[in-house]
């Protein structure tokens, strides 16, 4: 983990891919090496969308009953990811608790049909900040790596692989950043099926502005950032996909931000000498 210096808040760029839009990736691909994918609206044949629409904030149509789906889904992925690792801890001096626990977390669900995604999200925040203090009053800060490990091989079940190779995870890190309504791009440069590298850049990451807000509502919060939990969950699901991950924090007039990438792990050289 990195801090970008304040004011750093700037688009990535990989080295030797392409920046240019009227690149599609193939003279890449072919060439064997690394590409980036971008993954806002899909490219037209003999058309390049406008850079506005292409690179920025490409789930902001997202339908209501999908936005309510991720929240459950991460809510899913977090309790099960806890209760996974205290099985494997053996941890039963705290099950009692973790039980009580599991009630608070699952009371006044929003009705299945009726429910919409802001009272999902009041849900699964209210699970987190709950699950968050559970472990780190027991086990500290420390444990939290551990937690998004265990998370990430639920993860790795539940979410759904569409191909995209490298841009399937940088994907679920965009969709994750508009449930908050986090402004975020995407790198320059036309992605294309199985990509072996995709990135974005978080501009402002509102999870800040919804943390504040819950805790001016009496929400107890027991981490002082959310990038302490955050970038080990995120960095163990995009490895749980098969990816390597990398990230940088950074600081400007925009707020809070983060560049995220994801990339195929580079096949082991042989060292033998044979030919």
């Amino acid at each position: 983990m990195s801090d970008a210096p304040a004011g750093g808040i700037a688009r990535g760029g990989s080295v030797g891919v392409p920046a240019s839009g009227a690149d599609d990736g193939t003279g890449a691909r072919e060439a064997g090496r690394p590409f980036t994918a971008v993954l806002g609206t899909p490219p037209v044949p003999g058309a390049h969308p406008a850079p506005a629409d292409r690179l920025r904030n490409g789930y902001r149509g997202m339908p209501e009953a999908e936005r309510s789906a991720l929240w459950r889904q991460r809510l899913h992925e977090a309790e099960s990811g806890l209760t996974r690792l205290l099985a494997a801890w053996h941890d039963t001096t705290h099950l009692s608790d973790w039980f009580a626990l599991q009630a608070e977390i699952f009371a006044d669900l929003p009705d299945p049909t009726a429910g919409g995604s802001a009272d999902w999200q009041r849900v699964f925040f209210r699970g987190q900040a709950l699950m968050e203090r559970f472990l780190v009053s027991r086990h500290g800060e420390r444990a939290l790596a551990a937690w998004a490990d265990a998370i990430a091989a639920v993860h790795r079940d539940v979410e759904p692989d569409h191909g995209r190779g490298a841009a399937d995870p940088v994907h679920r890190i965009a969709r994750q950043a508009e449930l908050y309504g986090s402004d975020y791009e995407f790198d320059d440069g036309i992605g294309i099926g199985g990509a072996t590298r995709a990135a974005l850049t978080i501009t402002h990451c509102a999870i800040w502005d919804y943390r504040e807000k819950a805790r001016r509502s009496g929400v107890r919060i027991t981490l002082a950032s959310p990038c302490t939990y955050c970038t080990k969950a995120l960095s163990a699901n995009i490895r749980a996909k098969g990816f390597e991950p990398t990230h940088s924090l950074r600081t400007g007039p925009t707020g809070h931000g983060c560049r995220w990438e994801a990339a195929a792990p580079e096949a082991p050289s042989d060292s033998s000498g044979e030919q």
